[in-house]
């Protein structure tokens, strides 16, 4: 999924700009989902050396290989105990919000620095490193268990709703993500919303 954007720019050079952009990307998102869950009182990512701007704390060799060779991928979830939560629901949310949203700041940062005078390589570098933040951040943000979409959204259901959808999530959720795009209806929903958040964060390129 992430190749297709980039298949017909593929280069040595822009695969070193992707294998870079990738590896601190998921790495951002994944400390700021630590962070977070750290910050509303759950200490277990802190404890599992989350809280770290080491790459390999938090890539999953297979999930990089998979997204390298395939386009899909994952890397290491973060783990946390919501019962630590001084409010469980909420602690969810900000918690799942934590990973898009530093993909899409990342983007906007990117987008303002590209404004400025540098090296066609640098400007080169900075568009795959703006492309896969908001590749990221609006996959990621789709409402569709196990994403962290799905626990940003579940956030309006009743309690009752809430914890059967989190009982399901859990036993099926990887399964209901996998049929979905070996089907192709994860990237008919998901397009959509890449180009919308393309559209909103070229705002920020003056």
């Amino acid at each position: 999924m992430l190749f297709d954007l980039f298949k017909n720019r593929i280069s040595p050079l822009y695969f070193i700009f992707f294998v870079v952009s990738l590896l601190v990307s998921l790495t951002i998102h994944e400390i700021s989902h630590a962070y977070v869950s750290y910050k509303l009182g759950d200490l277990t990512a802190k404890q599992d050396n989350r809280i770290s701007l080491n790459p390999l704390n938090h890539i999953d060799p297979y999930g990089f290989l998979a997204i390298l060779i395939i386009g899909f991928g994952w890397a290491k979830p973060v783990m946390m105990n919501p019962y630590n939560f001084k409010h469980y629901r909420d602690g969810i949310f900000f918690t799942a919000l934590a990973g898009p949203a530093s993909n899409f700041l990342l983007a906007i940062i990117g987008m303002l620095i590209f404004n400025f005078d540098m090296p066609f390589i640098a400007k080169e570098f900075l568009g795959v490193f703006i492309n896969i933040n908001i590749i990221l951040g609006s996959f990621n943000i789709l409402p569709i268990p196990p994403l962290d979409g799905y626990k940003v959204f579940s956030r309006i259901l009743s309690d009752k709703l809430f914890f059967k959808a989190e009982y399901y999530e859990r036993k099926y959720g990887f399964i209901i993500l996998i049929v979905l795009l070996i089907s192709g209806v994860l990237q008919t929903i998901w397009i959509p919303v890449y180009n919308f958040m393309y559209s909103v964060i070229s705002l920020f390129r003056f």
